[in-house]
């Protein structure tokens, strides 16, 4: 307990003032009271510690921070982030943050992507409160804060949800690697406990939640089916924009910009690509490993040979009723008889039709030689006569039925010798690029 004493000094009257005369009382003063003050607050007792311990103020400073670590370290929660840190990670630069791993640095290696966002804000409290350079200080190290930095952009990636999920799509930490056939078959069993954490690791990646589990001994054939139909058309939200070459902030070299970000797009591009294919191996070699397919095969077997079973019951039931049906089958046989042989007698009649039609259209094609004045100008000489039918002739012979049939509708009604020879010129032109005739083959025609 204190006495407190208040000293204050009235202001200097102005001259020729009189008590007498220009003092007039307007009240009295009250009675002197004593009251006890006690001196409290936060700088009287820092001014208290360093009287009592004889501590300047940046002592004082250094030995407060250590003890407020110590004390907020005693009383914090009970979390599972003590691991042993390596030497080599505590030497990194911070210029390499992009290499480093951000959940080691935290402490978080055990949870990885699994880390919630109180999990990740409590372990970076801890390592700020172990390495700040402050307490660094107040232990009389003399370190640099590289690591310190890296703890900051390790809080600053995995507490950003989208450059997390970049960091996550690149951390190899967080993957699985697949067993082999041998490994499988050690022991019974081993297939779903080697293969059930590799694809819970690639399912991290799936767009589509919650991911099927692999199962047991004991799925389905539909739990099974659907956990491999899910992986085969598996939906990733996995990018690779953390692996991209850093974009120069440097608005002057636009074209070094805009190749830089097509270097990276292609980048991505390619190592989406070799992901895909990656994993569709993965889902395959699985599979093969899977012996709940040959399982459900050898059912798929059996259940054949069941109904081929029933199947030869069914025969031989039928049997009975084959003579019911035999009549009938007759009957049906010689219905189908005499329309096949109807159908015969009408194609044999379209046959005759389609011939005399052919050598109706030969005619045709005869006599506009005639029409066409055997292809000459003037009276036509016996041996003009020869040669003109002989060509025709001889043409006609190279001729299907459709392609007379063509040739006489060019030259029905036709009695222009330019146009009767025309179309006769044609048609040895036609032939000749068909590889059905050669040049000079029907001088007279040509």
């Amino acid at each position: 307990m204190a006495t407190l004493q208040l000293t204050a000094t009235l202001p200097t009257l102005p001259s020729g003032w009189s008590a007498d005369k220009d003092f007039k009382a307007v009240g009295h003063l009250s009675a002197p009271v004593s009251r006890p003050i006690e001196p409290v607050g936060p700088h009287y007792l820092a001014h208290a510690r360093r009287k009592q311990h004889k501590r300047t103020f940046s002592e004082d400073e250094r030995i407060q921070a250590a003890e407020q670590v110590k004390k907020t370290q005693d009383d914090g929660p009970d979390d599972d982030f003590d691991e042993d840190e390596d030497p080599m990670m505590l030497q990194r630069e911070a210029k390499d943050w992009k290499a480093q791993d951000h959940y080691a640095v935290l402490g978080l290696t055990k949870y990885r992507y699994r880390a919630t966002e109180d999990q990740i804000k409590r372990a970076h409290r801890k390592k700020v409160l172990k390495h700040h350079p402050d307490k660094k200080a107040a232990s009389g190290k003399d370190e640099n804060d590289s690591f310190f930095k890296c703890i900051q952009r390790a809080h600053e990636i995995l507490s950003d949800p989208v450059k997390r999920r970049q960091f996550d799509s690149v951390d190899e930490a967080a993957e699985v690697e697949p067993p082999n056939k041998k490994d499988v078959q050690k022991k019974p069993g081993n297939f779903y406990k080697l293969w059930g954490p590799v694809f819970a690791a690639e399912g991290r990646f799936s767009k589509k939640q919650p991911v099927p589990t692999i199962g047991d001994d004991n799925s389905t054939r539909e739990h099974v089916e659907g956990f491999y139909d899910f992986f085969y058309n598996f939906d990733s939200w996995r990018t690779f924009e953390y692996l991209d070459e850093d974009v120069p902030d440097d608005n002057e070299n636009r074209d070094q910009k805009r190749h830089v970000e097509r270097k990276n797009n292609n980048a991505r591009k390619k190592r989406k690509t070799e992901d895909t294919v990656r994993f569709r191996k993965l889902v395959d070699d699985a599979l093969a490993m899977d012996e709940r397919i040959k399982k459900f095969r050898q059912e798929g077997n059996k259940e054949k040979n069941k109904k081929r079973l029933e199947k030869e019951a069914a025969e031989a039931a039928a049997k009975e009723e084959a003579q019911k049906k035999k009549e009938e089958e007759a009957r049906l046989a010689a219905e189908k008889a005499a329309a096949e042989k109807a159908a015969k007698e009408e194609g044999k009649k379209s046959k005759e039709a389609a011939k005399n039609a052919a050598k109706k259209n030969k005619r045709v094609i005869r006599g506009a030689v005639k029409d066409g004045n055997y292809f000459v100008d003037g009276t036509a000489s016996p041996a003009q006569i020869d040669a003109a039918l002989n060509d025709v002739d001889a043409l006609i012979l190279k001729l299907d039925n459709e392609e007379i049939a063509a040739l006489t509708a060019k030259l029905n009604g036709q009695t222009d010798n330019a146009t009767i020879k025309t179309a006769f010129a044609d048609e040895v032109k036609r032939l000749v690029a068909d590889g059905k005739a050669k040049d000079g083959d029907y001088k007279s025609l040509a």
